[in-house]
């Protein structure tokens, strides 16, 4: 492997790595506010900004490739004097806004200016100051406080695969907007929040509730979907106030949808807390005893066959198990958790289980999309298909119609009859299973609806129901309506 001097300390490198990255093998922080690990190199803010032997001007370490035989100095006085230099010019028009900031306390430009700022301004002129712009009902905007790092720029086209925000004007006069400003299409726009380094773009139902260090951090998995992102949930008091995302690149990576991250609200605005009995046709406010009394007295009046049960499938195992006991003492098995018109038949193991992985995904060359829609059922799983439609240019076909998915797809066509035609090369996509050259087997992601013929009801796993190829298939199902939520 080759090698790297950083600070005095020989390290190896991988081949394509920056000179950031070495520094981080070595134990070096660097000061960025422009790159992000999931994005493309941008080279924006200069606060990165390191000594290089035989280099008379500092380099840029996120956009420097690392070479053998590189000699870096990351605590020198010149580099010191750079980056104090590049955050004078970052504060020059930056608003001190920062006790009225919900991005206080976790603020990356409150950071490095500790330790690069200056304790008074040279800046006497009159501060540039920008019209704050509409992204929507999550996502607060203060474009005065931007810094043009680009991070959610980046993000919208590269992640979500919706180039919706840009930029306009240039120098000084650069301002991030989304054109027309109209709110952001993308499940997953809310991440553009984590992203910013700065007060620009913060959480609009979080405004101004809490400072993070009052905040206690417990670490969670959402149930928003069948993907299990890791989260974070923030809670002040009893009540929740806001969930993160947690670093997991197997699963959600760094992102997780707007779903997950505001359903939050709903266990406090809009909420049942009290029980409601229909009395001349309407829905009037009762009292605990009184609705207590009236199920009792139906309970009484009914044999157990003709009193059926459905619990929510958003309750807990503890709920659910005490209502499957409560209707087994009234003599009743009429109970049920499907809110829509699936069946998964558990005798078979490859119904339900995911058994490629969510990373795996990456290293497909085709994925056939079978009555699911993963951009609203899978917002995360729909992000890693994208990742690798873009990264390896991997071939997908959808039967049955998904719309719009932030990439592009073939049609197959609309009956679950297309997969034996896919197994007998009849399909559209003829011989898309055998066509060399194949260096992974496919991804095969079916959901629980949608199909023309009864979707994923009257499913059966692809490998009994349609006759074996002549050449050996090696495809495994990605999964059912885990899969896709």
């Amino acid at each position: 492997m080759p090698k790297i001097i950083i600070n005095g300390k020989e390290i190896e490198f991988e081949k394509g790595m920056t000179v950031l990255q070495a520094c981080e093998l070595a134990d070096v922080e660097i000061p960025r506010f422009c790159y992000h690990e999931k994005l493309s190199i941008a080279g924006n803010c200069r606060m990165c900004l390191v000594e290089m032997e035989r280099s008379p001007k500092p380099i840029a370490s996120c956009a420097m490739p690392a070479a053998e035989g590189m000699n870096i100095k990351t605590n020198t006085e010149f580099v010191k004097k750079a980056r104090k230099g590049v955050m004078e010019f970052l504060l020059a028009n930056h608003p001190l806004d920062c006790p009225v900031c919900d991005q206080g306390g976790e603020c990356d430009l409150q950071d490095q200016s500790l330790f690069y700022g200056f304790d008074k301004s040279r800046f006497s002129e009159n501060k540039r100051a920008v019209e704050d712009k509409y992204m929507g009902p999550l996502i607060k905007t203060q474009m005065t406080r931007c810094i043009h790092c680009t991070r959610c720029i980046r993000f919208a086209e590269e992640v979500a695969g919706v180039p919706e925000i840009g930029a306009i004007g240039r120098g000084e006069n650069m301002q991030i907007t989304t054109y027309l400003e109209q709110s952001m299409t993308s499940e997953l726009s809310a991440n553009v929040i984590d992203l910013c380094p700065v007060g620009a773009l913060t959480s609009k139902p979080y405004a101004f509730e809490a400072r993070p260090w009052e905040l206690k951090k417990t670490e969670s998995i959402d149930v928003m979907d069948a993907i299990g992102s890791n989260i974070r949930v923030d809670t002040y008091g009893w009540e929740v106030k806001r969930i993160l995302p947690r670093l997991n690149n197997e699963i959600n990576e760094e992102w997780i949808s707007d779903k997950t991250r505001y359903a939050c609200d709903g266990l406090l605005k809009q909420r049942l807390d009290v029980p409601y009995v229909k009395k001349n046709g309407k829905l009037e406010k009762s009292d605990w005893d009184e609705a207590v009394e009236i199920i009792s007295q139906k309970i009484k009046s009914l044999s157990p066959s003709e009193i059926g049960g459905h619990v929510g499938d958003m309750a807990s195992m503890e709920t659910i198990y005490a209502f499957k006991i409560l209707l087994e003492k009234i003599g009743s098995k009429n109970y049920d958790f499907r809110e829509k018109k699936f069946y998964i038949n558990p005798q078979d193991k490859v119904n339900y289980l995911f058994n490629s992985s969510i990373n795996g995904i990456e290293e497909s060359d085709l994925l056939i999309l079978i009555g699911c829609n993963p951009r609203h059922e899978g917002t995360i799983l729909n992000a890693r298909i994208r990742k690798s439609f873009v990264k390896n240019k991997t071939k997908i076909y959808s039967i049955g119609n998904p719309g719009d998915l932030t990439y592009d797809y073939t049609l197959l066509g609309d009956d679950l009859n297309e997969i034996k035609n896919i197994f007998e090369d009849k399909s559209v996509g003829n011989g898309l299973l055998n066509t060399p050259p194949r260096q992974q087997p496919p991804r095969l992601t079916t959901g629980p609806h949608r199909c023309a013929c009864g979707g994923a009801a009257r499913y059966r796993p692809t490998e009994s129901f349609a006759p074996r190829p002549t050449a050996p298939f090696h495809g495994r199902l990605l999964g059912s309506r885990q899969a896709c939520g």
